[in-house]
């Protein structure tokens, strides 16, 4: 038995390695984005966006969205709204269109899913609106609220020559709970320490769910230059990353463009979310995982197009190995505890030792967690618009939030995943969110829910 557990014992010190050889780029992200900040470009040349939201029984706050682009600095002429009212029960076209937007419905039960919402649009717009129409198309989901500036900010980014552009994702309710502020602080990290770094760096960085632009030309298919949407898995924004990096886009960031949403404040909803984005993960990888790696060591012939090599290795580590290798380290662990406490029994092992084996890793992870919170509570700590005692409190919970993902994960390889619906009732102004957030709630529309942004 000791020879086994020796065995058991190097097995996790090789995995833990791989790990830190697969992810130390990570905190080298953190150092540069301590010290260095992305130049935001200051001039711009004019653009006429399509600004395009999936809603689905979003009457509660799809009307604070479309008010806040009414309400954009950027020349409202060159702005139009649509919304694909998908399969809604409720009030959310009537709204939208009192609201000013150009609204479509969709009633297909048979496709569920954002991307097919888009799709359905693009075909829409093909129908109804000359090719030269629109320059490029910003993604929102309904329960979002942009800063006044948004779209001035992004166009700024997108002049420079950026094809895809993500942006700054804050939160709407913050405080509300342990649960929306694992969420929210998750997002802000994602913005600060992984799209800034990479913006900084010259690499490509990634979408995340909502709060993107795109150029037309990354949606035009033959000559006659028809938009068509081809990304319809569990998480098509890791699939539109994907397959844009796998092209050579670069996808840029803009950190002076910042919008808020609405996360989950009760655990079963943030369980079904989360579990879409694990088994979204593995289909993503599933399909484009070997062209990824094939990515990292094709040769190129400038030094910017051998960035296009670390963007497909950072990709291929964002969305697959973490999970494997976490998972890996955590079974290596429970076979190492149970034989420890099988030693235990026979050999008189102290017992504080087989309790300590038993958290050590566990201690590891949330270590790491942790660190990860502090930082960017810290940093972020303006941006943060809740009271003083729950930031501090959230920035100690975020690693249980975090831990919350080992059963996610492994549920992500055996169980059955569709889209499901998570219910926003949260319409605020940019005013009350830097409040506090405490104005606005309103009760659930009956069959609340949208397209569960991730």
């Amino acid at each position: 038995m000791a020879q086994f557990l020796l065995v058991l014992q190097t097995v996790n010190r090789v995995l833990t390695a791989l790990f830190l050889v697969c992810y130390s780029y990570q905190f080298f992200y953190i150092f540069v984005s301590l010290f260095w900040k992305p130049r935001t470009p200051k001039e711009s040349v004019p653009h006429k966006f399509a600004v395009i939201i999936s809603a689905r029984n979003e009457e509660a706050v799809i009307g604070g969205l479309i008010d806040s682009i009414k309400n954009q600095t950027y020349p409202s002429e060159l702005v139009t709204t649509f919304v694909v009212a998908d399969n809604c029960t409720d009030a959310t076209a009537e709204i939208s269109r009192e609201a000013g937007a150009v609204v479509y419905e969709r009633n297909d039960l048979s496709k569920i899913g954002k991307g097919y919402a888009i799709e359905f649009l693009m075909e829409r717009i093909n129908e109804d609106y000359p090719r030269d129409a629109f320059d490029a198309f910003i993604v929102f989901d309904a329960d979002n609220v942009l800063e006044k500036n948004y779209i001035e900010e992004i166009n700024k980014t997108y002049s420079a020559g950026f094809k895809v552009v993500t942006s700054y994702r804050n939160s709407k309710n913050y405080g509300d709970n342990w649960i929306s502020s694992g969420y929210a602080l998750w997002f802000l990290r994602e913005a600060r320490y992984l799209n800034a770094a990479r913006m900084v760096l010259g690499t490509s960085c990634a979408v995340s769910g909502t709060g993107f632009l795109f150029d037309r030309s990354t949606v035009s298919t033959g000559e006659d230059g028809k938009l068509e949407w081809k990304y319809f898995l569990l998480t098509e924004d890791i699939q539109f990353t994907t397959v844009n990096i796998l092209s050579g886009v670069r996808i840029g960031y803009c950190g002076t463009a910042h919008f808020y949403d609405e996360q989950p404040t009760k655990f079963g909803q943030s369980w079904r979310q989360r579990l879409r984005w694990g088994r979204g993960y593995l289909q993503v990888y599933r399909y484009y995982g070997i062209k990824l790696i094939k990515g990292i060591f094709r040769r190129r012939r400038s030094e910017s197009e051998s960035r296009t090599n670390f963007a497909c290795f950072d990709m291929a580590m964002s969305i697959m190995p973490a999970m494997i290798l976490s998972l890996l380290i955590l079974a290596v662990d429970i076979i190492g505890t149970v034989g420890t406490l099988v030693t235990f029994f026979e050999i008189g092992e102290t017992f504080g030792h087989t309790i300590w084996l038993i958290i050590q890793p566990l201690l590891r992870a949330n270590a790491m967690m942790f660190v990860l919170g502090v930082f960017t509570t810290i940093t972020e700590w303006r941006n943060i618009h809740t009271s003083v005692p729950k930031k501090l409190l959230f920035m100690l919970t975020f690693p249980i939030f975090m831990m919350t993902y080992i059963p996610i994960a492994i549920a992500s390889f055996f169980a059955k995943v569709s889209w499901t619906h998570i219910d926003h009732v949260r319409s605020v102004s940019i005013d009350e969110i830097k409040e506090g957030g405490k104005a606005g709630v309103k009760e659930p529309a009956s069959g609340g829910g949208t397209s569960d942004n991730p």
